[in-house]
């Protein structure tokens, strides 16, 4: 787990200054080692950098100011062979192909016979070695193989070409600058931000998706010519013409198994969760489990202990959060692990705000219990934590995914909206349902972010009549059913917002979260069961709801579901310096002309609908965001 940094520039050679600012932005994420790779009149040499073990640094010297046209730069967070042979950049025997690569790859191991068969050897015991020796022997069809979390950069100087890839469902983000001057790629765009060529503009398409979803629709950002790399693809830049094409290496499955019975698919489901956790226990370093409470966490923690009976877990503890506590409490006692409750107060929910918040690299509608939890790892000492993320898509876990099929029925009714002439907010909401024409748009109501026609009364005219309001490039198959729906939980809920969020907590604290759930192998097989067996329109997660009655206690099984954040709306009720805290960013984001004062007071001033807190929290976080990266 680590974070990678890098530049093409194409018409001239530029200071190293860029890729060592770039490098030192993304820090936290790997405070075990650095390294360097520069390239300049078809010389490349290797550096190391301040923060180089000094095995490292007899090895290469430290990196100073000089100048090139293409650098790579790398931070590690040591989990797999700590040794410095695990050290990256990493180079082929002759020197021609060079990574740097950020995540874990749970199957290396039966990659590395594989390659060991076909003649090659190997220096370390990484799983960087592995991908390495993996493209010399497959080439771009290395990525397809990889069953992990991924964000790799591969310099070929034997084909002259620059490869970046990304994993199956993004867990890794990858993002990247391209003008006419440069290429330029980060784990982070806090690095991005600090190379010569990147100026910080809005992106206001982004913006806009951003406040419609809660997350902005990859491979949109909120930065202007900053896009973020799309998941299960690849890119390639050629370093004669700099030329750029993209290719996807993988797509989501379609229902195709039949004659499968429920009995089956849980046992087959039971014993791909078996295998992932398995592989995802692995690591040279304390691996630990959050467990929030619920279904998925407490399954993973259940199954954990056959493969490590040491298996230290523990759950955040913040306000209403108690039936998850006692929960998480009984299951912990009921498979026999170690479990720890990290009470957070009040105070420390505040503590840093302004600083948590900023972080994040586009504005969000939530307090981020993550940031707390992944704290509390790494003052604990556990590197790699276990996380039950991703099997809401997965398994159809979500509440708003029950109003499908009432949805599906009603969408019949929508010819009634150009009938509905009031403007009172209830009207609005009415004729906002009955604006959800296609399944883009039901998901999009399900996010309970803004509606479009807010957004349209929020922001300034002049900059709303630039902004791309056809969404249709970010439809999938628009199917007509649950399958149709499932595809956009896993391409914008997981992948653009979930996992992206999940990264960016855990590094902040230089802590890796793995997610058993998303194995390459379970979520092929689930994609592929019709869907009769994994929603039925009644309960949430069915599937996996019929694979955890053998292992969990029957308070976690029927325990509602419920989100992993702070209560926003409870701190703004109770807590003064909250309400102060957001009365001054909306009054300073008042002054900057982007959006119509009068919406922002009347969306302040009258908090009426259980959610009307979210596009208020939407405004301060923009602010926020603003203020960090446009302010100097």
């Amino acid at each position: 787990m680590c974070g990678i940094s890098g530049y093409y520039s194409f018409h001239k050679s530029i200071s190293s200054t860029n890729i060592l600012e770039m490098n030192q932005a993304i820090k936290h994420r790997g405070p075990d080692d650095e390294g360097f790779w520069l390239y300049d009149h078809d010389q490349g040499i290797s550096f190391s950098g301040n923060d180089s073990t000094p095995k490292i640094k007899e090895q290469f010297s430290v990196l100073q100011e000089i100048s090139s046209k293409i650098a790579l730069g790398f931070r590690r967070l040591s989990i797999i062979d700590l040794s410095e042979k695990g050290h990256q950049p990493m180079f082929s025997e002759n020197e021609q192909i060079i990574i740097t690569f950020n995540g874990e790859i749970y199957n290396f191991k039966k990659l590395r016979k594989e390659l060991e068969s076909l003649g090659h050897s190997f220096r370390s015991n990484s799983d960087t070695e592995v991908i390495l020796k993996g493209y010399l022997e497959w080439g771009n069809s290395i990525f397809a193989k990889l069953d992990g979390m991924f964000a790799i950069c591969i310099a070929d100087l034997t084909t002259k070409k620059i490869i970046l890839a990304r994993d199956r469902v993004g867990m890794k983000p990858l993002f990247y600058y391209r003008s006419e001057e440069a290429l330029v790629w980060a784990s982070e765009i806090k690095a991005l931000l600090k190379n010569e060529f990147v100026k910080p503009e809005i992106n206001w398409n982004g913006v806009y998706t951003n406040f419609l979803f809660q997350t902005t629709l990859a491979p949109q950002t909120c930065f202007q010519n900053i896009l973020s790399l799309e998941p299960a693809s690849f890119m390639t830049i050629d370093l004669a013409d700099q030329k750029i094409t993209k290719e996807k290496f993988w797509t989501l499955p379609s229902p195709s198994v039949k004659n499968v019975s429920e009995e089956e698919a849980v046992r087959k489901v039971d014993e791909l969760l078996s295998e992932s956790i398995s592989e995802q226990l692995y690591a040279d370093v304390p691996v630990a489990l959050m467990m929030s409470g619920g279904i998925d966490s407490t399954l993973i923690a259940s199954k954990s202990k056959p493969f490590n009976p040491d298996i230290n877990t523990y759950t955040i503890s913040y306000p209403f959060s108690e039936e998850e506590v006692k929960n998480a409490s009984l299951a912990a006692r009921h498979f026999g692990v170690l479990h720890d409750i990290k009470e957070v107060s009040d105070d420390e929910a505040l503590d840093q705000l302004k600083e948590n918040i900023q972080h994040f690299e586009e504005p969000y509608s939530s307090f981020e219990v993550l940031i707390n939890a992944a704290k509390y790892a790494h003052d604990k000492d556990f590197k790699v934590v276990l996380s039950g993320n991703g099997a809401d898509e997965l398994f159809a876990g979500y509440s708003h995914t029950l109003k499908l099929n009432r949805w599906l029925l009603m969408r019949n009714f929508n010819f009634v909206r150009p009938f509905i002439f009031t403007k009172d907010k209830f009207s609005q909401r009415v004729k906002n349902y009955f604006s959800q024409d296609n399944m883009f748009d039901f998901f999009r109501q399900s996010q309970i972010s803004m509606m479009p026609l807010e957004a349209k009364a929020l922001i300034q005219p002049g900059i709303y009549a630039k902004i791309d309001l056809r969404l249709s490039k970010y439809h999938a198959s628009e199917a007509k059913n649950y399958c149709g729906y499932f595809e956009y939980d896993m391409k914008y809920s997981l992948s653009s917002h979930h996992v992206f969020r999940d990264d960016l907590s855990a590094m902040k604290y230089s802590v890796e979260f793995r997610y058993p759930y998303l194995s390459n192998s379970l979520i092929n097989y689930v994609a592929s069961l019709p869907e009769h067996i994994r929603f039925n329109g009644i309960k949430n997660k069915p599937l996996l709801r019929k694979t955890a009655e053998k292992y969990l206690p029957e308070s976690v099984l029927n325990m509602p579901k419920k989100g992993f954040s702070f209560p926003v709306y409870y701190f703004i009720k109770n807590e003064k310096r909250v309400r102060d805290f957001i009365a001054e960013n909306l009054n300073s984001l008042k002054k900057r002309n982007f959006f119509n004062t009068a919406v922002i007071d009347d969306w302040w001033n009258h908090q009426e609908h259980e959610y009307d807190w979210v596009k208020i929290w939407q405004l301060v976080t923009f602010e926020l965001w603003y203020q960090k990266y446009f302010e100097k």
